[in-house]
């Protein structure tokens, strides 16, 4: 019962995030969506193996994106209905990674109005959201609608300056 209890309270969201995670929760993944290509790629099944005309063994493979349609769609409309949003590991409340951490303590710092998507609630938003941004590591910061960086980037950025002059034009806007 204790776990039950313990995970329900995980799931609980304040009224503010609940509009962000609710399409995520809906998500599955699409067996038949598959890439024109292998190049970038979470998911590769082996089809058949056979010999070449040389007579080597070959196989062929069938890859799969977890960028789905509708998940394309629901992170075009998350990252563009809110000015600041990071894809991090954990909540704002409680980052589950150092970089994570770092990203949410900055944004702070800045009195900055953010929101923070758990990506370790779904499998899927994980996996798709690093063919979405082309990035392959959490956090994710996006600004305005548009992918900032990872955590060294905007370390980096925050350093320079550089950030604040960009969430101070994204919050004016």
């Amino acid at each position: 019962m204790a776990l039950r209890l313990q995970i329900v309270a995980l799931n609980n969201c304040s009224p503010v995030a609940t509009p962000i995670l609710a399409p995520f929760s809906r998500l599955r993944p699409h067996q038949n969506h598959r890439l024109p290509n292998c190049t970038t790629t979470t998911g590769m099944k082996a089809n058949s193996s056979r010999l070449d005309s040389t007579g080597r063994k070959t196989s062929s493979f069938r890859c799969y994106s977890a960028l789905t349609p509708e998940l394309k769609t629901t992170l075009d409309k998350v990252v563009t209905s809110h000015k600041v949003v990071v894809f991090i590991k954990g909540t704002k409340e409680f980052p589950q990674c150092g970089f994570s951490n770092t990203v949410v303590q900055i944004l702070k710092s800045l009195n900055v109005p953010f929101e923070t998507i758990n990506i370790l609630e779904n499998e899927m938003l994980r996996q798709g959201l690093k063919e979405y941004s082309s990035w392959p590591t959490f956090p994710q910061l996006y600004i305005d609608g548009d992918f900032f960086g990872g955590c060294d980037i905007t370390v980096e950025a925050y350093k320079s300056g550089e950030l604040q002059e960009v969430l101070e034009k994204a919050i004016c806007s």
